[in-house]
């Protein structure tokens, strides 16, 4: 077990509290027992097509909450908080079939739920659990969308990834980043792409010591990359 975390998880420190960014996407705050993830984007399949989008496989909804239920089980944790964005819309919270709706309560059973808003869905979901803009925790305040000039902030939204290259070929997978100020975390969900760590809107987020952290069954922490020549803020 204990080499299982060690593998699984690489830590680190953001305004003094102790944190891990764990190999599947969820932040652990042991001291605390609170397990945050961002961005499930639960329904997402289904808010495609109803708005006559393309038709993608219905199983998204199954494969996030299946990893989510095991990070859970693995950790055990005493408050749960989900970023925002837990919903692809608000249609798709209520669309759930009632096997999945039982699943969640299952989870959310015994333990503190809190539900940030997102801009997907911003408002309650009539799920339980306590719904909040912005929820803090001291010293760490966490919401769904970074603030400039905020400090002991996590967030989600961006679904940050890092693009390396390997072998000559570019490889990209979601990633953490975090700085003295703030932690992102990637997003959750089985459908959702990612903003490459480069990209203005992180780069003038994050400061010049900035980190990425690599997701995966062995998480890998770097510099975060950013484009030749961009000085960061």
């Amino acid at each position: 077990m204990g080499l299982e975390r060690i593998r699984n998880e690489c830590a680190f420190t953001l305004a003094g509290a102790r944190l891990a960014a764990r190999g599947t996407g969820a932040l652990w705050w042991a001291d605390l027992g609170l397990m945050a993830v961002s961005d499930l984007h639960l329904g997402k399949s289904e808010r495609i097509a109803r708005r006559g989008g393309t038709m993608l496989p219905p199983y998204e909804t199954r494969d996030t909450l299946a990893r989510l239920d095991a990070e859970i089980a693995h950790l055990n944790p005493r408050i749960v908080i989900c970023l925002g964005d837990s919903f692809d819309d608000p249609a798709a919270g209520a669309a759930l079939e009632p096997e999945t709706v039982l699943w969640l309560a299952r989870l959310m059973a015994g333990r503190r739920w809190v539900w940030i808003e997102g801009n997907h869905d911003p408002g309650p979901v009539g799920l339980g659990g306590t719904h909040l803009a912005e929820l803090h925790e001291a010293p760490l305040t966490f919401r769904h969308i970074a603030k400039p000039g905020a400090s002991g902030e996590v967030s989600g939204h961006y679904h940050p990834k890092a693009v390396l290259r390997a072998r000559g070929r570019p490889v990209s997978r979601p990633c953490f980043l975090h700085d003295g100020d703030r932690a992102i975390l990637p997003a959750f969900g089985t459908y959702t792409g990612g903003l490459r760590s480069d990209m203005p809107a992180l780069a003038d987020l994050m400061r010049p010591e900035a980190r990425a952290i690599l997701t995966g069954q062995v998480p890998m922490e770097i510099p975060m990359p950013r484009r030749p020549g961009r000085r960061p803020r």
